[in-house]
């Protein structure tokens, strides 16, 4: 990483060596990146933010201030991470017990939104595009497009990926995002797929 000026670091934040840092990314003030981390391109860490040893963090992905991002975790690509929103990485802790071999790894899938203040209890995996809404607390797996809210979170309903919450599944299965007009359908109970967009694909500039 020595020398390397494709990505932005400001003087108050803490860099360890070895780890990864991709192009086009910004770590604002008083930041903390630990040794072995992996950051991808083109992501955006605000202000107090912690990047424990062998986190991964995907490409375009935006962490808002004083989110810690605890070893075990792993965010793929356009992950949102609102402002202080809370990751564990051990279920049962004591300060007098060393359980650092007991880490839960916790995936966020591609796309999804964890809303300030919420909080993922670790072993979670948050589906693509998932909604958690600010102040929920997540305690087990959230499907692909599901709207969590509440302390336990429960799914009140699904989100596009532009982030509008989809009306009611027709006879059909069918829902359309009163935001862009894609259409998306509920193909089995609590599994649900965009019609009109590759769910690899990027969103275009103009959507």
């Amino acid at each position: 990483m020595a020398g390397d000026r494709s990505f932005f670091v400001h003087p108050t934040a803490i860099i360890d060596e070895p780890c990864e840092i991709g192009a086009g990314t910004k770590i604002w003030h008083f930041c903390h990146v630990m040794a072995r981390a992996r950051i991808g391109a083109n992501c955006v860490l605000g202000q107090n933010v912690l990047v424990a040893s062998d986190v991964i963090i995907g490409n375009g992905c935006k962490i808002q201030n004083n989110v810690s991002l605890y070893t075990g975790v792993e965010l793929e690509d356009f992950v949102f991470c609102g402002p202080s929103c809370v990751f564990t990485n051990v279920i049962n802790p004591r300060a007098e017990i060393n359980r650092r071999a007991e880490f839960l790894r916790t995936l966020v899938r591609r796309g999804a939104t964890i809303g300030a203040n919420a909080t993922i209890v670790c072993g979670a995996t948050i589906g693509r595009y998932a909604f958690i809404g600010a102040g929920a607390v997540v305690r087990g797996d959230v499907p692909d497009y599901a709207l969590m809210l509440g302390v336990p979170a429960r799914r009140r309903g699904w989100m596009s990926r532009h982030g509008f919450r989809l009306p009611d599944p027709d006879a059909d299965g069918l829902m359309v995002c009163p935001g862009s007009g894609w259409r998306y359908r509920l193909v089995a109970p609590e599994v649900v797929r965009c019609e009109d967009w590759g769910e690899e694909e990027e969103l275009s500039v103009e959507r």
